[in-house]
C-alpha cells in the first residue's frame, strides 16, 4: 500500500488539511467581507429560488468531470457478481436515508430538545435527511482508490446509484420531510435534481460518446478527462470556501450547534460503513469491492445535499448549516474509515470476479 500513497496528489495526501483551510478561509472571508458573500449569496436564478448561480457553476465544475468517467455500459457486466452492488443500493436506499431520519429525530427532537428550539430542531432535520438521501459520487473513486478496490465495479455502482437518485432521491426527501413535519417545496427539489443530477449526467453522456467516437477511448481517459482534474480540484475548493463563508455567522456564533448536528451524523457513517462491510463479509464477497462498497454506503453526495438545501431553505439556514456540517465530518471520517478497511483486508476472500471495463 505503500507504493500506492506515493502515486497521490497532494490534494489526495492531505484531504483533511485542505478541507480545514477552506473552513478557515471561508469563515474569514464571510466575516470580514459580509458584503461581499451577502452579494454572492443573493446571485439567484430567481427572486426566492434560493438556486444559487455561483454554487450551481461551481457544483457542475465539480460533478461533470466525474459523470464523465462513467460508463453506463458497464452496468450489463454486474451480473458476474451481483451481491456486492445489491447490498449497497439495500443500505444506500432502504436503510441509510431512514436511519439518519430515526438519529435525527432521536437526537434533535429528544436529546438535544433543550438547547435547541423546535425551528431549528426542524432545520437541522431537513439538512441531515437530504444529506443521507444524497449517496456518494464523486469521492467515490478517491475513497476506492485508497482502498484499492475494484475501479470497474466502482463505476458500476456509482452509475446505478446516480439512475437511482433520479428516481427516488425526490420521494424519499420529501416522504421523510413530510413524517418530520418540515415543510419542503417540491418544484425546487425537483429543480435542484434536474440541475445537479440529470442535466449533467446527459450532457456527460452525450460529450463521452462524442469524444470516444472520435479520438478513442485511450485518449478521452487520458488526455480530455485528465484536462479536467485540476479544474475540478479547483472547483471543489472554492465550493468549499464559499460555503463556508456564508455560514460563517453560524459556524462562529453558533458552533455549539455544529457538535450537535455531528454527532447524529458521525453515528450514521460508522453505522452504515460497519453495516454494508459487515453484510460484504457475511456474504463472502471479494475485500476489492466490499470496501469501496462500505464508504458509498456510508458517504454522501455533498455537493447536492448543500445545494438542494440552500435552493430549499437558504444559504444562512439551519438545513444548509447540518449539510456544510456534513462536509466537516465527512472527509476526516471516511479516512479513518478507510484505513480500517485496509487493515480488515485479511478477513475477506483473495479472488474477485471482476466485471470487464466495456465501453
Amino acid at each position: 500500500m505503500s507504493e500506492e500513497v506515493k502515486k497521490m496528489n497532494i490534494f489526495e495526501r492531505y484531504l483533511t488539511v485542505w478541507v480545514a483551510v477552506c473552513m478557515i478561509a471561508g469563515v474569514v472571508l464571510g466575516k470580514l467581507f459580509p458584503g461581499l458573500t451577502a452579494a454572492l449569496s443573493a446571485m439567484e436564478f430567481a427572486e426566492g429560488s434560493h438556486v444559487n448561480i455561483p454554487i450551481v457553476i461551481l457544483i457542475w465544475m465539480m460533478i461533470f468531470p466525474m459523470m464523465l468517467k462513467i460508463d453506463f455500459s458497464s452496468i450489463l457486466q454486474v451480473g458476474k457478481n451481483p451481491k456486492g452492488l445489491f447490498i449497497t443500493l439495500f443500505v444506500n436506499w432502504m436503510v441509510k436515508p431512514f436511519s439518519m431520519f430515526l438519529l435525527g429525530l432521536f437526537f434533535f427532537k429528544v436529546v438535544f430538545a433543550q438547547w435547541i428550539s423546535p425551528e431549528q430542531a426542524d432545520q437541522f432535520m431537513a439538512g441531515v435527511i437530504i444529506l443521507a438521501a444524497a449517496p456518494c459520487t464523486a469521492m467515490v473513486f478517491v475513497w476506492s482508490y485508497l482502498t484499492d478496490g475494484d475501479p470497474a465495479y466502482t463505476i458500476v455502482q456509482v452509475a446505478v446509484n446516480d439512475l437511482l437518485m433520479l428516481i427516488l432521491f425526490v420521494p424519499v426527501v420529501g416522504l421523510l420531510l413530510g413524517v418530520s413535519g418540515v415543510p419542503v417545496n417540491y418544484d425546487i427539489l425537483l429543480i435542484s435534481v434536474g440541475l445537479f443530477v440529470v442535466l449533467p449526467l446527459i450532457v456527460a453522456y452525450i460529450v463521452r460518446r462524442a469524444v470516444i467516437a472520435s479520438r478513442g477511448i485511450d485518449w478521452f481517459e487520458n488526455r480530455f478527462v485528465a484536462f479536467f482534474q485540476p479544474i475540478t480540484i479547483i472547483a471543489l475548493l472554492i465550493t468549499l470556501v464559499t460555503i463556508f463563508a456564508f455560514q460563517a455567522e453560524n459556524i462562529t456564533e453558533k458552533a455549539f450547534f455544529v457538535v450537535l448536528i455531528a454527532i447524529p451524523i458521525l453515528i450514521q457513517v460508522y453505522f452504515n460503513s460497519g453495516l454494508v462491510y459487515g453484510l460484504m463479509k457475511f456474504f463472502k464477497v471479494p475485500h476489492n469491492i466490499a470496501a469501496p462498497g462500505a464508504l458509498i454506503g456510508a458517504s454522501n453526495f455533498f455537493e447536492l445535499a448543500v445545494a438542494t438545501a440552500i435552493a430549499l431553505y437558504g444559504p444562512g439556514s439551519g438545513a444548509a448549516l447540518a449539510t456544510v456540517v456534513g462536509v466537516l465530518v465527512e472527509v476526516p471520517v471516511m479516512l479513518t474509515v478507510c484505513n480500517i478497511c485496509n487493515r480488515t483486508r485479511h478477513w475477506f476472500p483473495t479472488q474477485s470476479q471482476r466485471p470487464s471495463h466495456t465501453t
